[in-house]
């Protein structure tokens, strides 16, 4: 259920965008189409998760742009500042706390050296930029079709590679009593 809700204003515009073939249209729906995730979220947990906030204050403000101004330039650039984003705050994590973001995220559960721990926030930062890096490629060199189609199923796809890559990485590299136990 949480996924199909993350994935819920992504869909709309996506639905929105092939029926009329209108971004600024569709940007002016995934808007209201957020906000009303985010209050589902919170009605239902009565907490908001930081990336929520994060996308949510950016599809505002970067959809507001494209509506206003009519160019939807700033929509499409929205992917890739949420997700440098992210590779700042797993880079900054390095500096700021004692422990990487993954490790604070993952480490109630996984028991790794911390060698490996940083490896691993530096796989996510790396895939962060990759990504945002990606969807510029994608809405500059190919059709605005394209990158609608890309925004919802090739960044999901890639996500989900990147997620069981990690998860056959983490296999060979997490403490194998830990494996023993689950």
């Amino acid at each position: 259920m949480k996924l199909l809700l993350d994935f819920f204003p992504v869909a709309i515009f996506f639905a929105v965008y092939h029926y009329s073939k209108d971004m600024i249209l569709a940007t002016a729906i995934l808007i209201p189409a957020t906000i009303i995730q985010v209050a589902i979220i919170w009605f239902k947990t009565r907490k908001i998760e930081k990336m929520h906030i994060v996308t949510l204050v950016l599809i505002i403000v970067m959809g507001g742009a494209t509506i206003i101004l009519q160019d939807k330039t700033f929509i499409q650039w929205k992917p890739t500042v949420v997700n440098w984003l992210f590779a700042a705050a797993f880079l900054g994590s390095y500096v700021i706390g004692k422990k990487p973001l993954i490790q604070r995220m993952l480490g109630g559960q996984i028991e790794m050296a911390q060698p490996l721990w940083n490896k691993l926030n530096a796989y996510w930062a790396m895939f962060f930029i990759a990504m945002g890096g990606i969807n510029i490629a994608v809405f500059t060199y190919y059709s605005e079709e394209t990158w609608v189609n890309f925004k919802l199923f090739g960044m999901l796809g890639l996500t989900l590679v990147f997620i069981i890559a990690q998860g056959v990485w983490l296999t060979r590299h997490i403490k194998t009593d830990q494996l023993e136990q689950d």
